[in-house]
């Protein structure tokens, strides 16, 4: 929590999200008008289904690192820190081993990734569930996080290595976040998830705030934790879901959202939501139109999100050691 001078410093936080909503309307505009040029109609097109498909991600991830630390009561994890994002490639890459590239291709990606959403969300509730209600400490959930991760990467690089050649192209696909080749079978679907995921998050606010008090409190107040936090864990797996399937993991973003959104969003999830889903979209959007169109694709946005990310976890261990 922030210290009381420094909150009475901060501008209310209905001027934090109105001057969050401004920029990021005018970096929308440059990425829909920036370098256009050929034909119109196509190129606006192109560039709409990116936006939509860069907002998509931008909010699931913020809405579900927001709503993932509040169940976790640690500001520092992240759902794709915990190995979520790792797991969600390799359920990917059994549907190739088990399907085959063409039989996922004929399986339709709508239909592939509404099975394997589902999947995610089932297992991410029995694997991470327990950890919490056990009330274990941030250093034992960390190291649960890395150890599982590396165990979902290591048995995705194997069936990788199982597969025939044709298919590794797709399973190699799958491992690197790119803003660039978006399945534009997939926008339209995921946004709808999205929304529908945020308009219920939404109605849980209140519920949240008091699941931040920790779960003795939460109950003491007749909140019922166990199954609150199971419906919170399965849309936070369905937004994961949504992010990976539609750009790749992105293992550290949530992390650079929220701890640029926490200090201005205060306590509250009224604000913290929409405000950290402000700071995702803007920075998202701006990026990759900075290194899209003006620095022509020098440099991904993916490993410009890894490095910061890195940086911005290293010092919130350092200040949650201090």
């Amino acid at each position: 929590m922030a210290p009381p001078a420094e909150i009475a410093r901060r501008p209310p936080p209905a001027v934090i999200l109105g001057l969050l909503g401004a920029a990021v309307l005018v970096a929308t505009a440059l990425h829909m008008t920036v370098g256009l040029r050929g034909n119109l109609a196509f190129a606006l097109q192109l560039r709409m289904e990116q936006l939509a498909a860069l907002v998509t991600v931008s909010v699931a991830v913020a809405l579900a690192t927001v709503v993932f630390q509040t169940v976790t009561a640690n500001r520092i994890l992240t759902p794709s820190l915990i190995g979520l994002d790792s797991l969600y490639i390799l359920i990917q890459t059994g549907f190739v081993f088990i399907l085959g590239g063409v039989g996922v291709a004929t399986f339709g990606p709508v239909a592939k990734f509404a099975a394997e959403a589902l999947l995610l969300s089932a297992l991410s509730l029995a694997l991470f569930l327990p950890l919490m209600r056990a009330r274990t400490d941030l250093t034992l959930l960390l190291l649960a996080g890395a150890v599982l991760g590396i165990l979902f990467r290591s048995l995705a690089s194997l069936l990788a290595r199982l597969i025939d050649p044709n298919s590794f192209a797709i399973v190699q696909a799958l491992r690197v976040a790119d803003f660039n080749t978006v399945d534009a079978a997939l926008v339209w679907p995921c946004l709808g998830l999205t929304a529908g995921a945020a308009v219920l998050i939404w109605r849980l606010r209140h519920v949240l705030d008091i699941l931040a008090l920790g779960p003795d409190a939460a109950v003491g107040l007749g909140v019922d934790w166990r199954r609150t936090s199971a419906l919170l864990l399965v849309l936070v797996g369905l937004l994961t879901a949504v992010a990976t399937a539609l750009v790749g993991p992105l293992v550290l973003f949530g992390l650079i959202v929220t701890a640029i959104a926490g200090p201005l969003g205060g306590e509250r999830h009224a604000w913290r939501l929409p405000i950290a889903s402000a700071v995702a979209v803007l920075l998202l959007v701006a990026g990759q139109t900075v290194l899209a169109r003006i620095l022509g694709y020098t440099l991904p946005v993916g490993v410009v999100i890894e490095f910061g990310g890195g940086l911005v976890f290293i010092a919130l261990l350092l200040r949650r050691r201090r």
